[in-house]
């Protein structure tokens, strides 16, 4: 209820604010957006170009294993199988 009630008051009083100091808001506006947009651009220019590096290094990495490579991982995901359940048949005995 307390919050409710500050929130009313901190409302009304900018409300009364905002109309008491018009012109000033409006050049602070006038001031802030240009700023809010610079900054934004650059933000926008560094997270593109950021993005573009990215992809530039997935283009210049090719896989340079191929079907042969597959067959030495299943071989050894086999062998960590085979350990787990030795592992495994030991702690049970």
């Amino acid at each position: 209820m307390k919050t409710l009630i500050g929130g009313a008051i901190a409302a009304v009083l900018g409300l009364i604010g905002l109309t008491v100091w018009f012109r000033p808001f409006l050049q602070l506006l006038a001031g802030a957006i240009p700023i809010m947009l610079l900054l934004g651009g650059g933000l926008a220019i560094y997270l593109g170009f950021d993005e573009l590096k990215d992809s530039w290094k997935k283009e210049e990495v090719e896989p340079t294993e191929g079907i042969e490579s597959t067959g030495k991982y299943k071989q050894e995901i086999d062998e960590l199988k085979k350990e787990i359940e030795t592992l495994k048949s030991e702690k049970t005995s």
